[in-house]
């Protein structure tokens, strides 16, 4: 249909349906006080659209039912039960109206159920695009078809949006082949990534804490982003949500709002720029998982071949930079980077001073230790300085970056500490060692995942596949014999199952400890003529039916 057509439509459903009440209502209270005349019902029809007879014929309907509007056709409804018959058929409507019919033909009331084409269409008037997709994909299917507002305007630091990402490329980590992580903050307003933190693995604390204070700071060569932002907005991971990144954002002031999980768009500028690092960066690089391949082509790239875990940190780094002072993001003033939409808002930035943010990132574990002459001990290892010269005895406190051993600050058991200075772990292990150990580790765990698998293997049976509604029959038939013979293995090499309780008897127990009494035991006769003798001198009644030792009443 064209426009014209399309528009003509849509202003003859307005005119008959909204345009007819109205004028029937003008109408009809011009017929209660005897003032209709045929020049009314011309100029309505002229209005509408529609011949002087349709309007008489409106009148007609109107004085006789009470009606002003056209009668609505009669079909099919969705009801709460066939709603629920659509999710469990993943929307399928043609599914469902077998069900339907199959419970009808059983009932005998076949010709209750509508037609196909019925439930279609009315499946297709009750639910939305969105819900049948939704019936169909879920939630994520759902939430195409809804549609978001944007947040107003604000100035630069008024919030910031923080988030981890998957970076679906793999590099080479000491020779083994990792996909890293991304932790990075941007500013809503302007679409500067403020600070950014890498990690070669599933991020904690450690990485939220470094990228703040790469995007709190403003010195070289971090600047001229950054300053103590308004709010920090995430999405309920723990990692941001801990207690350590709230009392180092709470020294400042500075509020964090957790945003309901698995609802994206509510923060939609991080995620927008998750997207566009993909797109614009990862995809070019060697390593990249999500890369289209030929068909059979899926052994991944060599170690050999991927890039080093420093190279794409600074390929990483250097594109940060790009997007910051050449890209020009949606969103910001036509032609405008950034680097240019931060220098161009007039809002105040509120810096914080290096030696403040010097341990931002710092935890206390709240214990006061002394310096030995080996130095402090934490965590049951030494940490040595050539500054603790001459200072054994002295009482200190240690404050760590989280999740990182390899060195410790030092401080004085003041109100407000002193720095002493740095303390580094003793007797370190070489990276030949470390090389060592970790292909030892892994050695390990390749065989307990060998004995896993052999272990599954073993306690899952396998069934032939069946073509008619029969009992499974298991592939493989263990005779008696071999049954028995991996029973007394196991039994062999269970320690529960050879233990043997009588092998040391227990000792004698001290003359002090409470002893059972044991009461020696009457014939029958004897406690069945007492029991009768107790029931006659008033004992307790029934007394004399209790069974006894003898199992006699």
């Amino acid at each position: 249909m064209a426009d014209s057509d399309a528009g003509g439509f849509t202003d003859w459903v307005v005119s008959a349906g909204v345009g007819r009440e109205a004028a029937l209502t003008r109408l009809m209270a011009l017929d209660g006080r005897g003032e209709l005349a045929s020049a009314h019902v011309r100029l309505t029809a002229s209005a509408l659209d529609v011949s002087e007879r349709t309007v008489w014929s409106w009148l007609s309907v109107a004085r006789r039912e009470g009606r002003l509007s056209a009668r609505p056709p009669a079909r099919a409804g969705v009801s709460a039960d066939v709603r629920a018959r659509l999710a469990v058929w993943g929307g399928n409507v043609a599914a469902v109206h077998r069900e339907l019919l199959a419970e009808a033909a059983k009932a005998g009331v076949a010709d209750s159920v509508p037609s196909l084409r019925a439930l279609q269409r009315a499946v297709r008037q009750d639910l939305s695009v969105g819900e049948r997709a939704g019936l169909k994909g879920g939630e994520a299917a759902r939430r195409r078809y809804d549609v978001y507002g944007k947040r107003p305007r604000t100035h630069r630091n008024a919030c910031w949006e923080g988030d981890h990402k998957r970076i679906p490329v793999r590099v080479d980590v000491e020779g083994s082949a990792v996909c890293p992580w991304v932790t990075w903050f941007i500013d809503v307003a302007t679409k500067a990534i403020v600070g950014v933190a890498v990690t070669p693995h599933q991020p904690a604390r450690d990485a939220v804490l470094a990228a703040l204070r790469t995007g709190i700071s403003r010195t070289e060569p971090y600047g001229p982003f950054g300053g103590l932002p308004g709010v920090v907005r995430v999405d309920r991971g723990k990692e941001f949500l801990c207690r350590t990144v709230e009392r180092a954002l709470g020294a400042f002031a500075v509020p964090v709002h957790d945003l309901p999980a698995y609802k994206p768009y509510r923060k939609g500028t991080i995620e927008a720029l998750n997207d566009a690092v993909e797109e614009m960066f990862l995809v070019s690089l060697p390593g990249y998982t999500r890369r289209a391949r030929p068909v059979g082509a899926h052994r991944p790239d060599r170690v050999e071949d991927l890039m080093s875990y420093p190279e794409f940190v600074e390929a990483l780094l250097r594109w940060v930079r790009g997007w910051n002072t050449s890209h020009h993001p949606e969103g910001l003033a036509k032609g405008m980077t950034p680097l240019a939409a931060w220098e161009a808002d007039p809002a105040p930035v509120e810096d914080v001073a290096e030696e403040r943010l010097a341990f931002f990132a710092l935890e206390d574990d709240g214990r006061v230790r002394k310096i030995t002459t080996n130095g402090i001990s934490w965590r049951r290892r030494a940490y040595v300085a050539p500054w603790m010269v001459g200072h054994v005895g002295m009482r200190v406190r240690l404050r760590y970056l989280p999740h990182y051993d390899g060195q410790i600050e030092v401080f004085s058991t003041e109100e407000w500490g002193r720095h002493l200075g740095t303390a580094y772990l003793a007797q370190a292990a070489t990276a030949e060692q470390r090389r060592a150990l970790s292909s030892v580790r892994e050695k390990k765990a390749r065989q307990l995942k060998a004995d896993l698998k052999a272990a599954e293997k073993l306690r899952k049976t396998r069934y032939t596949a069946t073509t008619t509604a029969a009992v499974p029959r298991p592939r493989h038939t263990v005779t008696a014999s071999q049954a028995e013979a991996e029973i007394s293995r196991a039994r062999g090499v269970d320690l529960a199952a050879r233990a043997l309780p009588d092998l040391i008897p227990p000792r004698e127990p001290p003359a002090s400890w409470a002893r059972p009494v044991v009461r020696p035991r009457r014939a029958a006769g004897a406690q069945a003529d007492a029991g009768q003798a107790e029931a006659a001198d008033g004992g307790p009644p029934g007394a004399a039916g209790v069974r006894d030792d003898s199992g006699e009443c």
